[in-house]
């Protein structure tokens, strides 16, 4: 195909999803009851399928970091194929497979041409790894080691050490509260049954949903679904997450680490997927520190002061309260005033809340470059994954822009002013213990 024909190609499928309405999102239960969403998508003979699960790190027990590690190594060796006839198996038919997981979730990634010979290896494959995983005890070790010294890393990084922090402050004893990889002493202490006990509970029909975005008919998705699914024990959903209590007062930890800038992150836990808020929180965000060099985080701290080149706000909506997040970097010297500002604007914010002016451009800015979020078909698999997931309506593409265009500035004050509380913020600043010879440069 040529280069004019591949650009006419995408360019076509651009205006397809941006003619007025989204991509159509159909659903269905298998059989065994798994929750299939499906999306028709002709244009390219390719399909890809999401399996996903109930069976993030928020599940861990006190084992953090045995989500992360079943799932890594669900494709190290299935049945009678080992990690070396597994690659060989995807290659040959052109396949591509992955697993991952989060607090909330875990998932098998399967992309996969739509000839019948290439898509039948593809999915035995994958199903065989969901089924089947030999958990063998030399690839265990291996991924287990690994997964160590990842973490010993880790612990060389004062940004992923302020983040850890922060979500231990801000979630406490909550599910949510460690990191999806884990810590160096749970991780050792994780055994390989502990593996094959994680996966027996979760992965599960009961469990499961399958995505299917492709060219391949409903008969052919619900086959798909089928096919992947059908050798899973029934088993049972997993138990819902706790609520996530709010913290009672505003706390601060300073920890020292020898390093030439300090990280700080300060929030709180705020908003479940699905919440009405949802929409006057993001839209409103991205005036505050989500919008980049126009949000007044970014105004106020770099561009004004230069007391950080990076600094921002976000939400994260899970399951259960996910956190309201702000952060920056900045020299050591400077770590405090950034803070205040940091404060200060959120304060200000949350008094006054948008500009007319702001909110119409945050909103031509977000809804402008929204189908370009699910331009591909993987990308579309990840959205109505988080879909069916998290319960969201089936026209959540189409329905986003209009909900985002419908927000005014009432909303965005009251929405804030109902989530945020600076008096319960948790803050965290870790740096300060090194002095470098550009400390005394503007970040």
């Amino acid at each position: 195909m040529s280069v004019k024909a591949c650009l006419a190609l995408f360019l076509g499928l651009v205006l397809a999803f941006d003619a007025g309405a989204g991509p159509r999102i159909q659903s269905w239960r298998t059989e065994n009851g798994v929750k299939v969403y499906y999306v028709h998508t002709p244009e390219l003979p390719l399909v890809d399928v999401q399996v996903v699960f109930a069976a993030g790190s928020a599940w861990d027990g006190d084992r953090f970091g045995l989500a992360h590690l079943t799932s890594a190594l669900l494709d190290t060796g299935a049945g009678r194929w080992d990690a070396d006839a597994i690659a060989r198996r995807l290659e040959n038919v052109g396949a591509q497979l992955s697993t991952g997981v989060s607090r909330d979730s875990a998932w098998l990634d399967l992309r996969s041409l739509t000839a019948a010979d290439k898509l039948d290896v593809a999915l035995e494959t994958a199903a065989e790894i969901l089924a089947h995983p030999r958990f063998a005890r030399a690839d265990f070790e291996r991924e287990r080691k690994r997964l160590l010294l990842a973490l010993k890393q880790r612990e060389e990084s004062p940004g992923q050490l302020a983040a850890m922090r922060f979500y231990k402050m801000i979630y406490g004893d909550h599910p949510y509260a460690h990191p999806s990889e884990g810590e160096i002493d749970t991780v050792r202490a994780i055994r390989r049954r502990d593996l094959e006990d994680f996966h027996r509970r979760y992965y599960v029909a009961g469990n499961a949903l399958v995505v299917v975005v492709g060219a391949v008919s409903r008969t052919g998705a619900d086959r798909i679904a089928r096919r992947l699914t059908d050798a899973l024990p029934q088993g049972e959903p997993a138990a819902p997450i706790p609520p996530v209590p709010a913290p009672q007062r505003a706390r601060t930890e300073r920890k020292p680490f020898p390093s030439a800038q300090t990280h700080i992150y300060t929030g709180m836990p705020v908003i479940r997927r699905g919440d009405p808020d949802y929409y006057a929180l993001y839209v409103g965000n991205h005036v505050l520190g989500g919008g980049g060099f126009t949000s007044r985080i970014v105004k106020e701290v770099r561009e004004k002061r230069g007391l950080s080149y990076s600094a921002y706000s976000y939400f994260v909506p899970l399951k259960e309260k996910g956190p309201f997040v702000a952060g920056l970097q900045t020299r050591n010297d400077a770590a405090e005033s950034a803070l205040e500002v940091l404060r200060q604007t959120i304060d200000r914010y949350l008094a006054e809340g948008p500009t007319e002016a702001e909110l119409e451009a945050a909103k031509k800015n977000i809804t402008g470059g929204f189908v370009l979020r699910y331009d591909s078909n993987a990308k579309l698999a990840d959205y109505v994954a988080m879909i069916g997931f998290y319960g969201l309506p089936l026209d959540y593409l189409d329905r986003f822009p209009r909900e985002v265009a419908r927000v005014d500035r009432t909303a965005v004050v009251e929405a804030f002013r109902r989530h945020l509380d600076p008096g319960r913020f948790q803050t965290v600043l870790v740096g300060g213990g090194a002095v470098s010879k550009g400390d005394g440069e503007k970040q």
